[in-house]
């Protein structure tokens, strides 16, 4: 990412609502109620990588191991590490006190919304970052969704607002920082190399 983008965003992320939607939607995503689970799962054509990474950066500069994601795959591949070897059927474990997050920058497909609302119907919170899918919005507790708009910020975007936001300290106990700091956090996530698939 280039200067004059890197000025643009610091712009945006200023200037714009998009702050304080993200900010609220993060609050109900710090409500997982323990490590283990935030259960993250993209679309099978695309999995937030992203997201997860940042999630678990996030997670432990504040401390807060209920914030680290696992990452549940469409498809695991032979091989995989532990982490990265979470599958699908995962969600159909999914309790009470437990948060599937779902980000789903294209349709969500008939199996996942399967599984989500079989999560939903035994108790799980289920989130939804959505690029306008009426059916995930439907079942989602919250949604937000990011609609292709020359005046909103992209999908990828929103997901680094979400894990700045995510992490952000809410009560005494977590890390005195102020959105300044948080902001130049983000800047630094967003201008670095692609994280190596091992994450």
């Amino acid at each position: 990412m280039d200067a004059v983008r890197v000025t643009m965003l610091r712009e945006l992320l200023a200037e714009t609502p998009w702050i304080a939607r993200t900010r609220g939607f993060a609050g109900t995503l710090r409500e997982t109620a323990r490590p283990g689970g935030l259960l993250l799962v993209g679309t099978e054509a695309e999995e937030p990588w992203h997201l997860a990474a940042h999630l678990s950066d996030e997670a432990a500069y504040a401390d807060l191991p209920e914030l680290s994601p696992v990452l549940v795959r469409h498809h695991v591949p032979p091989g995989a590490p532990p982490h990265l070897a979470v599958p699908l059927a995962r969600l159909e474990e999914a309790r009470r006190g437990e948060t599937v997050f779902v980000v789903a920058p294209d349709a969500a497909g008939e199996g996942l919304l399967e599984r989500v609302h079989d999560a939903r119907r035994v108790g799980a919170t289920v989130l939804a970052l959505e690029a306008a899918d009426p059916e995930l919005r439907s079942l989602a507790h919250e949604a937000l969704t990011v609609t292709p708009d020359p005046g909103a910020p992209s999908f990828e975007l929103v997901q680094h607002l979400v894990s700045a936001a995510a992490g952000e300290p809410t009560t005494p106990r977590r890390r005195a920082t102020d959105l300044r700091s948080r902001l130049s956090r983000l800047i630094d996530h967003l201008t670095a190399p692609a994280p190596p698939l091992g994450w």
